[in-house]
């Protein structure tokens, strides 16, 4: 367990119920650590995202407790609460769904200056120049719309957008599960290569094993709601001790992420 000034984020007892009193995520306590990646990972439906969703306040938890670098999140007022929004971003899976179609790269990615009320150092051109170069395209891309992009591109629009006001945390849910598998290798060690760049912390949902175990320091596993396993990566990867971890790393094969 992390010492508490290494812990950044700190879930007890998260818990979402919907109708009839339905748990789509039931009692899930969890850390994370300042500079760490932390994977969530499981089936489609386990609550991997819920948990991610309740994590930003982006939906309520019906009980439990949120804590960020020591706040307790839940107790934040809508003004405290979107202060805080400019250091905890989400990348979101749907690269095309994600960007709006009307609107050049250069509105896309000014948008969060617009809405914190914030005026880049440096000047917002060179500071949007700055972020499409950061996640490896040419500065002509900001006049371009969204549809002139392959989902790849459009996923480093999306990134580089969630780093704009240079937030500390991260959550990637499923970032790379609507590529290709050669371009979504490109973007998980893009993601590598900006966390270690930034010092960046990651909580990073999927329902591939082999691909957590390439970009996570720490896995835990969910399924049908309830957390089921936790540990560091190597361990859970090469001796799980739920046969539901041993049957995800089965079922999902290697993915190509080197290099």
């Amino acid at each position: 367990m992390a010492n508490e000034e290494e812990v950044l984020v700190e879930v007890r007892g998260l818990t979402k119920a919907y109708a009839a009193n339905r748990r789509v995520v039931d009692d899930v306590s969890l850390s994370i650590r300042r500079g760490e990646t932390l994977g969530l990972v499981g089936e489609s439906g386990s609550g991997k995202s819920t948990v991610a969703r309740m994590l930003l306040r982006l939906i309520e938890p019906t009980a439990g407790q949120v804590r960020y670098a020591g706040l307790d999140l839940l107790k934040l007022g809508s003004h405290e609460l979107r202060v805080m929004r400019r250091r905890m971003q989400i990348v979101f899976q749907d690269p095309y769904a994600s960007l709006n179609p009307r609107m050049r790269v250069r509105e896309i990615l000014a948008e969060p200056f617009a809405i914190h009320g914030e005026k880049p150092a440096e000047g917002l051109t060179a500071r949007l120049e700055e972020m499409v170069r950061a996640v490896g395209l040419e500065a002509s891309a900001l006049d371009r719309f969204p549809h002139a992009f392959s989902g790849g591109q459009r996923q480093r629009i999306n990134i580089a957008r969630a780093l704009a006001l240079k937030p500390e945390f991260l959550v990637l849910d499923e970032p790379v599960s609507a590529l290709d598998v050669s371009v979504g290798a490109q973007v998980v060690n893009l993601l590598r290569e900006l966390q270690q760049k930034h010092g960046l912390t990651y909580l990073f949902i999927s329902h591939s094993m082999p691909l957590v175990r390439y970009l996570c320091d720490r896995i835990a596993v969910m399924r049908m709601g309830r957390l089921v396993e936790m540990g560091d990566c190597d361990a859970i990867c090469t001796s799980p001790k739920e046969e539901y971890t041993r049957q995800l790393i089965a079922a999902t094969p290697e993915m190509p992420v080197a290099g």
